[in-house]
């Protein structure tokens, strides 16, 4: 062998001796990007995920994406739940600390679960922050994709059922240093003046907790919802989504038996707050039985109560 030969095959080592770049193309991606892979996979409408459905989006091993979903829930960045994985605190952006919105999705879970399974439509479970709602869940239905909303999104409390249910059990001085002199239209629907939202919210506490909006937050879009409430007061709210025509009034008992039982999780043996005499929702028949808890004929009254039949 050549002098020249050998000072060739020193200089260029790795292309003699190691994998060429079509080897070094197929090694497996690193830690790094198999976590980043599996994040990835929850940023789409549906909040929750199994192991199954990781794994298909992925196209990891089964094995190797079992394996990095409990690193990412014992580092807080994934949470899992009975129906699945989530997106956790520090993918929320939360940074670990989750002020107690672990329990409260952890407790709303499987209520969530049935009202989308029974009824199809896009179950919420949100926070009042300020004067925005945090969405802290999104199980989707046929129609996640159409509503604009995702895990750890904001959207005006005034202008959402979510947000109405919340607000409706806070002093009016509260709501006022809430959201501030004024509050903004996002659509021609819109509440845009605060003593039009008190007379709202005034409502909803008639309406035994039930908030409703037909297009206030996203054209096409209606929504119901009520609060899990606390001895302090709200303390989260749950909400069914669907399009402008939904019949909500049909699954609104099934949202206030959902948002009651979570504050029955929560707060066991507590009478909630606020000290609204007279508008706590009737007890349901329990999860494995729920149906609608009001006849229609209340049902009517309830939404009515503005004496227009106008419950937006």
């Amino acid at each position: 062998m050549s002098e020249a030969t050998t000072t060739a095959e020193a200089t260029t080592g790795e292309a003699t001796t190691g994998p060429g770049p079509a080897a070094r193309r197929e090694s497996p991606p690193s830690m790094i990007e198999r976590m980043t892979l599996i994040l990835d996979a929850f940023n789409g409408p549906t909040a929750r995920l199994t192991l199954e459905d990781v794994a298909r989006r992925t196209r990891l091993p089964r094995s190797t994406a079992h394996r990095i979903l409990d690193q990412l829930v014992r580092q807080r960045w994934l949470a899992h739940h009975s129906f699945g994985y989530g997106l956790g605190p520090r993918a929320l952006g939360l940074g670990g600390r989750d002020g107690g919105h672990g329990k409260i999705r952890e407790a709303a879970a499987p209520l969530l679960h049935e009202l989308q399974v029974t009824t199809g439509l896009v179950a919420h479970l949100a926070v009042l922050d300020g004067a925005e709602v945090l969405y802290l869940d999104k199980l989707g239905g046929r129609l996640a994709a159409s509503v604009p909303s995702r895990v750890g999104g904001r959207a005006p409390a005034h202008c959402t059922a979510l947000g109405k249910a919340m607000l409706a059990w806070l002093e009016p001085e509260q709501v006022d240093a809430l959201l501030g002199a004024g509050i903004s239209r996002l659509t021609s629907r819109t509440i845009g003046e605060l003593t039009t939202l008190h007379q709202e919210l005034h409502r909803v506490r008639q309406r035994r907790g039930l908030a409703f909006e037909r297009g206030e937050a996203f054209p096409g879009i209606a929504c119901v919802a009520a609060a899990v409430r606390g001895p302090e007061g709200p303390v989260a709210g749950i909400s069914l989504v669907g399009d402008i025509r939904t019949p909500l009034e049909n699954v609104a008992p099934l949202v206030v038996t959902a948002a009651r039982e979570t504050s029955q999780i929560l707060f066991p043996g507590a009478v909630p707050g606020a000290g609204r005499a007279g508008t706590r929702a009737r007890r349901g028949t329990g999860a494995a039985g729920r149906g609608p808890t009001w006849s229609p004929e209340t049902m009517n009254r309830l939404v009515a109560v503005d004496g227009r039949g106008d419950w937006m």
